[in-house]
């Protein structure tokens, strides 16, 4: 004979309401990773002389959007400054799922307290503030470096050091690896993060 065992409301509830604050500790996280500053350092070789390259590399960069910000001559050290923008899709789906993520907890809290009526749907407000903390925390100036390092090909060539986000330098040696003759130790473009 089977019974049938009742769930107390108050614990279903709680433990709803534990899984929602879980939810939005995660978006929360979400958020942080994904204006989080993602400076990389890599070397890549040429077989092309400096000259060449540092040309091909700075007509590349104006052509994107940085202009020159620098130097140190006496480093062999360019430095270049562009924009970074926010994604509007990202902004937008973070807005949403803060909007739907708050609309949640608000009917939890009304289903743990009765008294408050329908005034924690209101918490649903606050769901655009996730969108416009991405877009604010993701929009920043970057600064790209280029340093040119000796060599230590046996043909010659030439041997850069560059300090960037990680997307620019990804960019830079899918566009420019073949026509520069650039070339790393391949980790940039093998990891997933």
């Amino acid at each position: 004979m089977l019974t049938s065992r009742r769930m107390d409301p108050m614990s279903t509830t709680a433990s709803t309401l534990l899984l929602t604050l879980l939810l939005a500790i995660g978006l929360g996280f979400f958020l942080r990773a994904a204006s989080k500053d993602r400076t990389t350092v890599v070397e890549v070789h040429s077989p092309r002389s400096p000259l060449d390259v540092l040309d091909g590399l700075s007509t590349w960069l104006t052509a994107r959007g940085w202009s020159t910000a620098g130097g140190d001559p006496e480093q062999q050290l360019l430095r270049f400054r562009g924009q970074v923008g926010s994604s509007l899709p990202l902004a937008v789906l973070l807005s949403l799922l803060g909007g739907v993520g708050a609309a949640c907890l608000g009917l939890v809290l009304r289903q743990l307290w009765p008294p408050l009526q329908w005034w924690p749907l209101l918490l649903a407000l606050l769901g655009p503030g996730a969108g416009l903390l991405y877009r604010r925390r993701a929009e920043r100036d970057e600064i790209l470096e280029l340093r040119l390092i000796e060599s230590t090909a046996p043909m010659g060539g030439c041997s850069l050091r560059l300090r960037a986000h990680r997307d620019e330098l990804i960019a830079l040696e899918q566009e420019l690896g073949a026509e520069l003759g650039l070339a790393s130790d391949g980790r940039l473009l093998s990891s997933p993060i």
